[in-house]
């Protein structure tokens, strides 16, 4: 049955130039799943808008007069929220910008240019609609308003050398992990000798980004993960897009992997391969954590966890932007426990205080 188009899922185009209202309207009314149902050209006109209009989903730029993009999706989620997907020159490779949006509520992410100044319809279209049907999946109204204030990282300067990880924890997030992540690695405590090893679906060039932000965050240390890199207590370690992340054991201890095998569920990295080594590699010494997210990665590498004794933990479907892959995860039996975003860090902690070392 086709959708009339009054059926379709109404979008709100923002963004100051015109040329690139009318090209982003063009590429969402042609997609035929979704149909333009406003325009604003800054933030404050969005914000109207939004209420006037009542759009399903939103997209926006960043870098606007009056009101820029940033400051109108932390009003938009306070006060109507709405998925919205970032249509940005800012929202490029390696920026902080777009990493900040998505902590604050954004869903996706759509550079305007191909990294190299170079705007295409043909480049931008299959994006942009990918991001669009991520959106319109995501249920932001029961996620949690998150503006937490940059912190300074400096203490990592003073802290004691963390030994080998004897304890690890495995994180998997997809859509609406950034925000998620925010909240949840600020909370791990430090001092239980544990790593922590993060898979979030991002393309290359966004996870350095997100690993810097959440160092800023954090007592953890926080870096974008690098081919050979010892696993040490206290650190956090981010997949870099493109690549899976394994942990190996070796001679010298234990190491982590990058390859660029073939996808698993359509993505890379992804959570589950970083989850089955995470399995052989500690056993009963390991908390697996699926987060928010679109598919069912990290469900399979859950059980895998779970079966060798380790404890398994989904985010609860009240809290989790979109519930696929927690939702799979605890119908794989790979969850132990299914909590509230709010509640894993601290139930995490607790749980590594009573496993064994490895």
């Amino acid at each position: 049955m086709v959708s009339r188009p009054s059926e379709l899922p109404g979008v709100l185009v923002v963004d100051d130039s015109p040329f690139f209202r009318r090209l982003v309207s063009e590429l969402v009314t042609g997609s035929g799943e979704f149909r333009v149902i406003g325009s604003a050209s800054n933030g404050l006109d969005a914000l109207e808008k939004v209420h006037a209009l009542q759009p399903d989903l939103i997209t926006m730029d960043i870098q606007m007069p009056e009101l820029g993009g940033l400051d109108a999706i932390g009003y938009i989620m306070s006060e109507a929220p709405r998925p919205i997907v970032v249509v940005s020159a800012h929202a490029g490779q390696g920026s902080a910008a777009a990493i900040r949006a998505l902590e604050l509520g954004a869903v996706e992410v759509v550079p305007k240019d191909d990294g190299q100044g170079q705007v295409s319809a043909l480049r931008i279209a299959p994006r942009l609609i990918a991001a669009l049907r991520a959106a319109v999946a995501a249920d932001v109204s029961k996620v949690p308003v998150l503006a937490r204030p940059r912190m300074s990282g400096a203490f990592h300067a003073f802290a004691r050398p963390a030994g080998e990880a004897r304890r690890c924890v495995a994180i998997a997030a997809s859509t609406g992990g950034p925000r998620a992540l925010a909240e949840l690695i600020p909370g791990i405590a430090v001092g239980l000798e544990a790593a922590v090893l993060v898979v979030q679906h991002m393309p290359p060039g966004f996870t350095r980004s997100l690993a810097e932000r959440l160092d800023g965050l954090s007592a953890l240390k926080v870096v974008e993960a690098e081919q050979g890199m010892e696993v040490r207590a206290d650190t956090a370690y981010v997949a870099p897009g493109d690549y899976h992340m394994r942990v190996s054991s070796t001679p010298a201890g234990l190491r982590l992997v990058l390859d660029q095998g073939s996808t698993v569920w359509g993505v890379r990295p992804a959570a589950d391969p970083l989850f089955h080594s995470v399995a052989t590699a500690y056993g009963a010494a390991a908390v697996g954590v699926v987060l928010t997210g679109l598919g069912k990665d990290g469900a399979a590498g859950l059980r895998a966890i779970h079966d060798r004794g380790g404890v398994g933990i989904a985010q609860d479907k009240g809290t989790a932007t979109i519930y696929g892959m927690p939702g799979a995860a605890l119908e794989a039996g790979g969850a132990d426990l299914v909590l509230p975003l709010g509640a894993i860090a601290e139930r995490t902690g607790v749980l590594l205080r009573e496993l064994p070392r490895r």
